[in-house]
């Protein structure tokens, strides 16, 4: 193996020296290429295709590059190459078929596979060297420049979630203090997320939305009650039935929460905005079209409003509220079911209660952990 002094002349030593595997039959074949590329590299061997292929998908994280001859024992060059495709090997190790086969058949098929050059034997050690050092930095280069790529993109993603954690926190403890004043806690507006994160991550209801979506859905549900801030606190918190009047006034909240959505620039650029002002406006429709607004019916209402509109009812119904004690499951379950509290979409209701045993959780965890 030549020393620092006897280097043959070529490209400067690489920083990096890598791992290298020379697959050839010809046991002076391996000697000439191992004698050009032993300087710049760890040259490892394979005397038949069979024992070639078996090495390269081993090391295949650490091989920098693999020069393969064409007819071998046990596989030929072509047969290795086409394994190399289907194992995706190509994608990340660059081959170079060194053969006296270099036929315009071989060629076309190696060049088709994927291979990076074909040399033909006899090799000329200089331009063999200059040819196969140039890919090999070529790679590395790429290589660098994704986890670079990879790096940057991390960072941005974290910055991006830190936003999106603020904003979500900005918009939660806007929606908890206007429970507060309904003498809720701002409990009640992460179960109706949870709830409506849930019923499009583990239902067919969420089919079709990627995972940005169903987040900005989620967030968007959490200001479904912001319009409440209009309403006075002797209606809002009136132990007894409302009068029609009072109704009135309190049916309000969902043009009130659209309109008060609408005049925050900052909200109009999140993603969330055009999800939350829809909810806030028609949480509060009937799939039967009795509900309000609008009086929107069937498919008319939006189906995340459909969602937090039974997730509202679920909630309220097993919590205590200023005019009602919490009702026991069975009770909650069997009124949305038969209509008692609201008419809800067929669809929906069959993959509410398909998920209802999980969802219940959440009210048991709220239970063990006021008990801790």
């Amino acid at each position: 193996m030549p020393t620092d002094q006897t280097r043959p002349a070529g490209p400067a030593a690489l920083p990096e020296r890598g791992a290298m595997l020379i697959v050839d039959d010809d046991a002076i074949n391996c000697a000439i290429l191992e004698n050009i590329f032993a300087p710049y590299y760890d040259i490892d061997t394979a005397a038949d295709g069979r024992a070639g292929l078996q090495c390269i998908l081993a090391r295949q994280d650490e091989l920098c590059a693999v020069l393969l001859d064409v007819v071998m024992p046990e596989l030929d060059g072509l047969q290795v190459l086409r394994a190399l495709v289907d194992e995706g090997v190509l994608e990340k190790v660059p081959v170079f078929l060194i053969t006296a086969e270099a036929s315009g058949s071989v060629m076309k098929e190696a060049y088709a596979l994927g291979v990076m050059d074909v040399i033909s034997k006899p090799v000329i050690p200089y331009v063999v060297l200059r040819r196969v050092q140039s890919v090999v930095e070529l790679f590395r280069a790429r290589e660098r420049l994704s986890n670079v790529v990879e790096l940057q993109q991390a960072d941005l993603l974290a910055q991006a979630k830190k936003i999106i954690e603020l904003n979500k926190g900005l918009i939660e403890a806007l929606a908890a203090a206007i429970e507060f004043r309904s003498e809720e806690s701002g409990e009640h507006v992460r179960r109706i997320h949870d709830i409506t994160r849930y019923l499009l991550l583990h239902t067919p209801l969420g089919e079709g939305m990627d995972m940005v979506q169903i987040e900005q859905i989620a967030l968007a549900s959490i200001m479904h009650d912001v319009g409440k801030i209009a309403v006075p606190d002797a209606i809002l918190n009136k132990p007894g039935k409302l009068t029609p009047e009072e109704f009135e006034v309190m049916k309000g909240h969902t043009v009130q929460g659209a309109r008060l959505l609408e005049q925050i620039p900052q909200l109009r650029e999140n993603g969330a905005y055009p999800y939350a002002r829809d909810i806030a406006r028609h949480h509060h429709e009937r799939w039967d079209g009795r509900g309000y607004p609008d009086g929107l019916k069937g498919d008319e209402i939006s189906l995340w409003a459909q969602i937090v509109s039974l997730a509202d009812v679920y909630d309220a119904l097993s919590c205590k509220r200023v005019y009602k004690d919490a009702f026991p499951r069975e009770k909650v379950n069997e009124m949305i079911r038969t209509g008692a509290c609201g008419c809800f979409n067929p669809k929906l209701l069959a993959c509410f209660f398909a998920v209802e045993d999980q969802l219940h959780k959440l009210y048991e965890q709220e239970e063990r952990h006021g008990q801790g």
